[in-house]
């Protein structure tokens, strides 16, 4: 059967189920990119579209929530346009050839995977080459900064995504980073947008765990403080390679209590093994041996300050997005500029 009227808006054509079926080899699992709590994504060819890629995520309605998350994506995708959020296409709400309902989202298709796979590959995905430098993860953090920052105060009322974390950070060719998955985001009136009050039992714990801020397990309300958390633990992710979730982090210890306690002055120590720091060589204080970037072990240093501070325990401690976005233009300013001088 044909689409129903796509629920984002007229702007946007419509695609029936039979148009996606074909255009993913009938959702084959060779086209399987990405598996969520709430459904699927696949890779797809829209052959009425010049042989357009697209990325298909099809909701698993049998999951409790799923067609909330369809309604709130939809919702969130229709109103919001950022370079750095990822580009929806359409979505399709329909009826599949055994009589079900099937909802789905095209969205533009990110040919680089997902920040997880750049961070974390697997034993087939070493070719991918995690040997991000300091400045391309730099960048990187700079792109989801400036994604929160917009869902945060530059879009009218505030919106808090509450899944951030790598699978959800997509770079492209360039490795300019798109946030992706809004299923769990939620608006905020403008004098919520700080709250951090009783949150109501129906709406439950969001977002994945180790990226979780500390007040949502409380019951505490969403806010886009808990997006600063979450940032913040992405963003110590990012440069020490280590998941919040990983073994070495049981008990008292914690990602963000390791950073800690190797600041100032041991952050080289702690940074991400396959790091490349653009063929930079580094002593154990972080000083460097000999060309390229020079003093990227400091700056390496003043980026993971900023993730401790982002993941305080305390909401009202933690750094707003647009102060983040600030300090991190800053170290990529002085960075570059320190670049220059040693290449003078």
């Amino acid at each position: 059967k044909e689409g129903i009227a796509s629920p984002l808006d007229k702007k946007h054509p419509k695609l029936s189920y039979a148009e996606l079926l074909h255009a993913t080899d009938g959702f084959s699992s060779a086209n399987l990119i990405g598996k969520g709590r709430y459904g699927s994504v696949y890779k797809g060819t829209l052959t009425s579209d010049s042989q357009k890629p697209i990325a298909v995520k099809v909701l698993d309605l049998q999951q409790r929530g799923a067609e909330r998350t369809f309604k709130s994506e939809c919702q969130v995708l229709k109103n919001l346009k950022h370079r750095n959020l990822v580009k929806v296409i359409t979505s399709c709400s329909s009826i599949d050839f055994q009589g079900n309902d099937f909802k789905a989202l095209v969205l533009e298709f990110m040919p680089n995977g997902s920040l997880e796979t750049w961070l974390h590959p697997s034993s087939t995905e070493l070719n991918h080459s995690t040997r991000l430098n300091l400045t391309q993860r730099l960048n990187i953090a700079i792109d989801v900064a400036l994604a929160l920052d917009y869902l945060h105060s530059q879009f009218g009322k505030p919106v808090v995504h509450c899944d951030l974390k790598p699978s959800n950070v997509l770079p492209d060719g360039d490795l300019t980073a798109y946030v992706s998955d809004f299923g769990l985001t939620k608006f905020l009136t403008m004098t919520a947008e700080y709250s951090i009050g009783e949150q109501s039992s129906s709406i439950g714990i969001r977002g994945t765990m180790g990226y979780i801020p500390p007040e949502y397990g409380m019951g505490k309300e969403v806010s886009t403080f808990g997006d600063v958390y979450s940032y913040g633990v992405l963003l110590m992710e990012l440069f020490t390679g280590k998941r919040p979730t990983d073994s070495m982090f049981t008990g008292e210890l914690s990602l963000r209590d390791y950073v800690k306690a190797a600041l100032p002055d041991r952050a080289a120590e702690i940074a991400d093994p396959w790091f490349n720091f653009e063929n930079e060589a580094f002593d154990q204080n972080g000083q460097s041996s000999g060309g390229g970037t020079g003093n990227a072990g400091k700056w390496l240093g003043s980026v993971l300050g900023i993730g401790v501070a982002c993941s305080a325990d305390s909401p009202i401690e933690r750094m707003k997005i647009g102060d983040v976005l600030r300090e991190l233009d800053n170290v990529r300013n002085r960075l570059i500029g320190d670049h220059r001088r040693r290449r003078a």
